[in-house]
C-alpha cells in the first residue's frame, strides 16, 4: 500500500485513468446501487498477508532498490519456508462480522508478485508453498459462510514479472518495450480472469497500482456488479478527509503504522481509537477499511484481534448508529460528532469520555439539532430506567430547548467493563428532531504566504453569504507525517476574524520553526456552530 503515483511508460492505459490511489477516476462502471451499498456499509476488515511476513519487513517494498542477493533469496528461498497453516478464515470472518464490518478483502496479489491462489499464470503461489493448498478459495467460503461480503485486493504492478525479464524492480519510471507490454497486459489480464471466474460472486475490488484500466476492464467485463474501490472512486489511505465528502469514499487504515504483521517496533491504535475513527469516518459520509496482517503462520496476532474483541463489543451496544446512515448537517460539534438516520433520527456520539464514571450525569449542548414535539432521546444500550445497585438513582434521559441550542442530558448507566470504566464513545439517539439549518456553508481551506517568522493561513466561504456567517477561524497543528497524523496532538484555535465581504479571510501564524511542518483547516461559524473545511499543510 502506498500513496506513492506510478507510472508504467509505454504501457496502454488511458491517460484519464491515471490518478493518484486516493483519487476518483473518470473510468467508473460501478453501478449506483453498489456505490449506495458502499456508503450504507459502515466498515469493512483488511487483510494483508504476503510471503515476506516471515521477515516481519515492510510487504513488497523491502525489494525495491534491492542487492541482487536479496531479491534472489526473497524469490527463491521464502516460498520454501512459508506455511500459515494455523490460518482460520472462519474465526476472522466470525470476528470480523461482530465488529460491524460488513466485507472482508483479502490481498490475492501484492506488489511482490506473490499470488495466494492456484495460479496457472506463475508458480510463485501458495500451492507450491509447503501449505499448498488455495487459501483464496478458503478465504472466499469462510466470508461467504460468515454473511459477509467478499473482497480482493490485487496489485497489477509485480515485481516478480519485472525481475523475471531482467527489468530493474521499481515503482516509478518502469520502461518496457512493446512487446514486454503486451506481455505484461496478458498477464494482469489472465490473473483477473482466473479471479472473476473461480471464485463466484466478487462484490468489492481493491486496485492498488498501475496500469488499473486493464484490470477494472477485465473485471468489469466478467462481473458487471463488481464495486471497485480503489480505482474508481476516492480512497484516501491512512488518513481520513478534514471535512466531509458528498460522494461515495473508503479510507484504508491500519491498526498500527504497517499493512503486514510486524512483530517489533510498530506501534498500535488503541481500540478507542480505531473506534474513533469508524465515527468519524461515518460522520464524514464515509467507511473505515481497517487494516490486519497474519502472523507468518496464518494465525491472527493477539493485539489486532483484542482491538477487534472491543470493536465488537462497541458496535454489539451501537450498531444502529453505523449501518445504512448519512451524514448530518455539520459532521462534528467539538468532540461530538453525528450521523443521521433517514429524515428525523440523530446520533450524536460523544468521544470525549475519559472523566464520565458510570452513574454520572451529564449536559451536553448541541446547536445542530432542534426538537420537535414528538421528540425522544435515548443512550443506545441501556434502558435508562434502572442502574446496577443505585435503584433511586434517576438515570432518565432528558432534553430542554433553549435559545443557544438543544440540551439533552443523560446518565451513563450500562455497566460494560469489570471496573466500571468504559473509556469507549457513548451514543445518543435523538429522534423526531430537525436541523437548525438545512445546508451547512461550504468552507474551503485556501494557500498560504510566508512571512518572516510564520504564515499567513487564507480560507474562504463559497458562495458567501454575510447572513449566514460572520467570522472564521483556524485549527492548526504541527504535522507529523501521513501515517503520524493519526496519532497527532490537539488542534490549535486561532482567534476568530471577520469575514470580507467576497467570503475570504485570513490569521497570522506565528513564531515558526524553520523546517517545520504544520497542518491547518478554515473553520467558519454558521449559526454558532462551526463548520469545518478540508486540511491542507504548510511549509516554513
Amino acid at each position: 500500500m502506498t500513496l506513492a503515483l506510478c507510472f508504467f511508460y509505454n504501457l496502454s492505459f488511458s491517460q484519464n485513468d491515471v490518478v493518484n490511489d486516493d483519487e476518483g477516476s473518470s473510468y467508473n462502471l460501478n453501478k449506483p446501487e453498489r456505490e449506495e451499498w458502499l456508503r450504507d456499509t459502515g466498515a469493512g476488515l483488511f487483510i494483508h498477508f504476503n510471503v515476506d511476513a516471515q521477515l516481519g519487513v515492510v510487504i513488497s517494498h523491502s525489494l525495491v532498490g534491492a542487492s541482487n542477493d536479496y531479491v534472489e533469496r526473497y524469490f527463491n528461498e521464502l516460498p520454501k519456508t512459508f506455511n500459515p497453516s494455523k490460518f482460520n478464515p472462519k474465526e476472522i470472518a466470525e470476528l470480523a462480522k461482530m465488529a460491524g464490518m460488513k466485507y472482508i478483502c483479502f490481498t490475492t496479489k501484492h506488489h511482490a508478485g506473490f499470488c495466494f491462489w492456484d495460479t496457472k499464470t506463475t508458480d510463485f503461489n501458495i500451492t507450491k508453498t509447503p501449505y499448498k493448498k488455495d487459501m483464496l478459495k478458503e478465504f472466499v467460503d469462510a466470508t461467504r459462510e460468515a454473511g459477509l461480503d467478499v473482497g480482493f485486493y490485487f496489485s497489477p504492478e509485480d515485481f516478480n514479472f519485472l525481475r523475471s525479464h531482467n527489468i530493474p524492480i521499481s515503482r516509478t519510471n518502469v520502461k518496457m518495450d512493446a512487446k514486454t507490454t503486451k506481455e505484461y497486459n496478458d498477464y494482469n489480464r489472465k490473473q483477473c480472469e482466473e479471479l472473476m471466474t473461480n471464485y463466484g460472486k466478487i462484490d468489492v475490488f481493491f486496485i492498488d497500482g498501475e496500469p488499473k484500466e486493464v484490470v477494472k476492464e477485465t473485471c468489469w467485463r466478467l462481473q458487471p456488479n463488481l464495486l471497485i474501490t480503489r480505482g474508481a472512486i476516492k480512497t484516501p489511505e491512512q488518513a481520513l478527509p478534514g471535512a466531509k465528502i458528498t460522494q461515495p469514499w473508503l479510507s484504508p487504515i491500519t491498526m498500527g503504522t504497517a499493512w503486514q504483521y510486524q512483530p517489533t517496533n510498530d506501534r498500535y491504535k488503541s481500540g478507542t481509537q480505531l473506534i474513533n475513527l469508524m465515527i468519524e469516518a461515518r460522520a464524514k459520509g464515509g467507511s473505515l477499511l481497517l487494516n490486519i496482517g497474519p502472523k507468518p503462520n496464518g494465525e491472527m496476532a493477539i493485539q489486532q484481534e483484542d482491538r477487534l474483541r472491543e470493536m465488537a463489543l462497541w458496535n454489539f451496544i451501537n450498531h444502529e448508529s453505523m449501518d445504512s446512515v448519512r451524514s448530518w448537517v455539520v459532521s462534528k460539534e467539538d468532540d461530538i460528532w453525528f450521523t443521521k438516520k433517514g429524515k428525523s433520527t440523530v446520533y450524536a456520539f460523544v468521544t470525549d469520555v475519559a472523566d464520565w464514571k458510570e452513574a454520572a450525569r451529564k449536559t451536553f449542548l448541541l446547536r445542530s439539532v432542534k426538537s420537535t414535539p414528538d421528540t425522544k432521546i435515548s443512550v443506545l444500550g441501556q434502558n435508562s430506567q434502572i442502574i446496577e445497585y443505585k435503584a433511586d438513582l434517576d438515570v432518565s434521559c432528558k432534553y430542554t430547548q433553549t435559545t443557544e441550542g438543544l440540551e439533552v442530558s443523560v446518565v451513563k448507566a450500562q455497566r460494560i467493563y469489570d471496573d466500571h470504566r468504559w473509556p469507549n464513545a457513548v451514543v445518543i439517539k435523538l429522534e423526531n428532531v430537525k436541523p437548525v439549518f438545512e445546508e451547512a456553508v461550504f468552507v474551503k481551506t485556501m494557500g498560504s504566504s510566508l512571512t518572516a517568522d510564520g504564515a499567513v493561513l487564507k480560507g474562504k466561504v463559497m458562495d458567501y453569504q454575510p447572513a449566514l456567517s460572520k467570522r472564521a477561524r483556524f485549527y492548526y497543528r504541527p504535522y507529523a507525517g501521513q501515517v503520524e497524523t493519526l496519532y497527532a496532538a490537539p488542534w490549535v484555535k486561532t482567534v476568530w476574524v471577520n469575514i470580507n465581504a467576497d467570503g475570504t479571510f485570513s490569521a497570522p501564524l506565528k513564531g515558526l520553526k524553520k523546517g517545520s511542518r504544520f497542518e491547518y483547516k478554515a473553520v467558519a461559524e454558521q449559526q454558532k456552530v462551526a463548520v469545518e473545511g478540508e486540511t491542507s499543510v504548510v511549509s516554513f
